[in-house]
């Protein structure tokens, strides 16, 4: 079976309740723990790993954490992104305390993305939020323009964005989807 089928197989029964409660908001929510503990059952039976890590991006005086949540059957691979943005300061919080908070909204909008978690609190209510682009996703839409405009080719956007030759595949396969969808 396919690195593909096994990922939808899992999307269509992955069931993680929001079993935690916000008594000053008064809302249900799920974490992390809670989707990883719902999923790990589910990748053994299918014989796939799943690694998390996490990358900081420097955009202009702020921080953000890139979560990169990464599947694979041992041959082939797939990996899905979450964005969250450091607080400059949260009352009664140290540094790494913030950075820890932004890792795990990030950690758990990657997992949302690659195993197609609703993360609203009623779906059936609320209109569908529009995305926000981070700004990494902004430079690579204009990166993406100026290359389906032919005013620039894939060697100057990824000298232009230090993107590293073994990269420059992927580079050319995320900047057709964003110019195909």
């Amino acid at each position: 079976m396919a690195l593909i089928n096994k990922i939808i197989s899992i999307q269509s029964e992955l069931k993680a309740p929001k079993n935690q409660y916000n008594s000053f908001g008064k809302y249900k929510y799920r974490n992390q723990e809670d989707i990883l503990e719902a999923l790990k059952p589910l990748l053994k039976r299918e014989g796939l790993l799943q690694t998390i890590t996490d990358s900081v991006i420097h955009t202009g005086d702020r921080y953000y954490i890139e979560a990169t949540v990464t599947v694979t059957d041992g041959d082939a691979s797939v990996s899905v992104s979450g964005f969250a943005r450091e607080a400059e300061s949260k009352k009664g919080m140290d540094e790494s305390q913030i950075s820890g908070t932004a890792s795990s909204y990030a950690r758990k909008y990657a997992l949302n993305g690659m195993w197609l978690i609703d993360d609203t609190k009623d779906a059936d209510t609320q209109p569908p939020a529009k995305p926000q682009l981070t700004p990494k996703h902004k430079h690579w839409l204009k990166a993406a323009e100026r290359l389906a405009s032919g005013e620039v080719n894939i060697e100057t956007i990824a000298e232009h964005y230090d993107i590293s030759k073994k990269n420059q595949d992927l580079l050319i396969a995320e900047m057709r989807q964003m110019t195909e969808g």
